[in-house]
């Protein structure tokens, strides 16, 4: 199996929103092999700049829509059920816990009120060893608070994901395999 990972250069670009639009923003691209999908896709990733979150840390998880929360919510079941402490924004940690997913909220950027941890704090402290931030709508408040979240993974060195689908793939694959699992081997190898 082979996978394709696009690299970016968002710690290069100072204050730019690292969000994926209709444009192609990748500076490369890294292609892996592995016996499987979940392997060939964990090669690829890794071999762009990610790494496979430690248990010490935390995983933040701000879903976006009805439909990105639903599509994000296999993954944060398995990451529960693997050791992992999810932390989520007050909506999708909302939706998580009705679902069967055990996730701690932590308000917003701009939320002064709220009686949870501010994520930009705990980005600041780095809790958290990987983000995933789809954002919701182009609302003002929406935008800002997502730039802010993204922008400071990018910032911390804090892997960020901000497409549902790729956050659900890389959690299910290191979910089901640890790092030992991964092969080293030639390319002769695959058949």
């Amino acid at each position: 199996m082979g996978v394709k990972a696009s690299q970016f250069s968002f710690a290069r670009l100072q204050n730019a929103d690292p969000i994926l639009g209709v444009d192609m923003s990748s500076t490369g691209e890294v292609g892996c092999m592995g016996d499987t999908y979940e392997e060939a896709l964990l090669n690829s990733l890794i071999a762009t700049g990610y790494k496979i979150p430690s248990k010490e840390k935390g995983i933040m998880l701000s879903s976006g829509g009805a439909k990105e929360k639903a599509s994000l919510l296999d993954a944060a079941q398995a990451l529960v059920k693997a050791g992992y402490t999810v932390y989520a924004s007050e909506g999708t940690a909302k939706y998580l816990n009705e679902n069967g997913a055990k996730a701690i909220a932590v308000a917003w950027p701009d939320d002064e009120t709220s009686a949870n941890e501010n994520v930009m704090d705990m980005i600041h402290d780095h809790k958290f060893d990987l983000i995933v931030n789809i954002p919701k709508n182009h609302s003002k408040r929406e935008l800002t608070n997502g730039y802010k979240i993204r922008r400071g993974a990018i910032d911390h060195n804090i892997p960020l994901i901000t497409n549902a689908r790729l956050a659900s793939a890389f959690i299910e694959s290191f979910c089901a395999l640890v790092q030992e699992d991964l092969q080293i081997k030639s390319w002769q190898e695959y058949e």
